[in-house]
């Protein structure tokens, strides 16, 4: 099941004695283990309501958390099998569950057989090694929740609908600015609206300039900006907005993971026009809206076949530069990297793509 889907399920069922909650996005892992306590939690108080008490304690879930590359079978198996003295239930999380060892996974296969009902065991892991026996019983076993990112097509709904939860109306250039951010992952762009609710007053629309100020970022530096000085050779403008947003506090890999999302839209949208599509229509299928269209569109045409293939080679260097050794530089890497791609797109305004080359295609492996 999804995340979505999660909380209704415990309201039809109940807590389950063992949950795997797994994927690659981990706003929704944090997502998922915040409902499994706050289950518990209801749960505990609903069980307890009839015992008369006056220790408050005994309403509460009792909840402990383990690391996978910290802890043990032994460990798990004690805390898991262990009646908790002060409360109905307990709750046990593994986190980073990828790190246990094969030996002590195949120590837990009796337990998850046969688990302890007033024990709900979660195990969190972005993936587990599906081969081995232990995650194969936990997956035949457990209640399993997963948390993939989105696809390119549910960014916008996801930013709109927790927008709409917050209070918020999201004018559509402010909804690009927002959707383009979840390409770094949901826990930004979810803080990203919580920090507008403070901001905009009642009954205002939220603007892409709201946005950026939020963000601490002068206006102009956006990855649109900082794509369209490329694509027109001017690399002052474009080392100026790679300085502006390492100054802001922009992490350097999520500052070229979204120029890199943002060639791809270019590469989509220069194989789609190929094709034959209208312009207009060739940029909204890549996901650019509009209102900057024909921006847009101007940016893929100053780019030739051959110096987008070799702009896909400087961002894996960058990418393993960044990565790297040289990691403690990152100024120094983007701004090499912009530096080749403006002398890319200058020189293709001028020279030809050789005949005979075979056409881009947007499904390649990027890094």
């Amino acid at each position: 099941m999804k995340v979505h889907e999660l909380r209704s399920q415990i309201t039809r069922q109940g807590l389950s004695p063992l949950y795997l909650v797994m994927g690659e996005e981990p706003y929704f892992r944090d997502q998922a283990l915040s409902i499994l306590r706050s289950a518990g939690q209801e749960g505990s108080a609903s069980e307890s309501s009839g015992v008369s008490s006056t220790n408050d304690s005994s309403h509460m879930f009792h909840v402990d958390v383990v690391y996978g590359d910290e802890t043990d079978a032994s460990e798990i198996l004690a805390i898991s099998e262990e009646a908790s003295f002060f409360s109905l239930r307990r709750l046990l999380i593994v986190k980073w569950a990828d790190k246990l060892s094969a030996r002590d996974g195949e120590a837990l296969i009796p337990y998850f057989q046969t688990p302890n009902e007033t024990t709900t065991l979660i195990f969190a892991a972005v993936k587990l090694d599906g081969r081995t026996k232990w995650v194969q019983e936990l997956k035949k076993r457990a209640t399993v929740v997963e948390c993939p990112p989105l696809f390119d097509n549910q960014r916008a709904g996801w930013v709109t609908q927790r927008a709409r939860e917050l209070g918020l109306q999201l004018e559509e250039s402010a909804l690009e600015v927002l959707k383009d951010q979840v390409t770094e992952g949901l826990h930004g762009t979810a803080g990203e609206l919580e920090k507008l609710v403070a901001f905009i007053p009642e009954g205002h629309r939220v603007r892409a300039e709201d946005v950026e100020t939020i963000r601490g970022k002068p206006p102009g530096i956006s990855v649109f900006d900082w794509s369209e000085a490329v694509a027109h050779g001017d690399h002052g403008r474009a080392l100026d907005i790679v300085a502006k947003n390492l100054e802001t506090g922009e992490a350097p890999l999520r500052m070229l993971g979204a120029f890199l999302w943002q060639m791809r839209r270019i590469w989509k949208t220069k194989a789609l026009m190929e094709e034959g599509n209208d312009a207009g229509q060739a940029a909204r299928q890549a996901g650019i809206p509009p209102f900057r269209s024909r921006e847009f569109v101007q940016q893929v045409q100053r780019w030739k076949e051959p110096h987008l293939r070799r702009a896909w080679e400087l961002f894996a260097q960058a990418d393993s530069a960044l990565k790297g050794g040289r990691a403690s530089r990152p100024k120094l890497i983007l701004d090499d990297l912009v530096i080749q791609l403006c002398q890319a797109t200058k020189t293709s305004q001028v020279k030809k793509a050789p005949a005979g080359r075979a056409r881009i295609s947007p499904g390649v492996k990027t890094p």
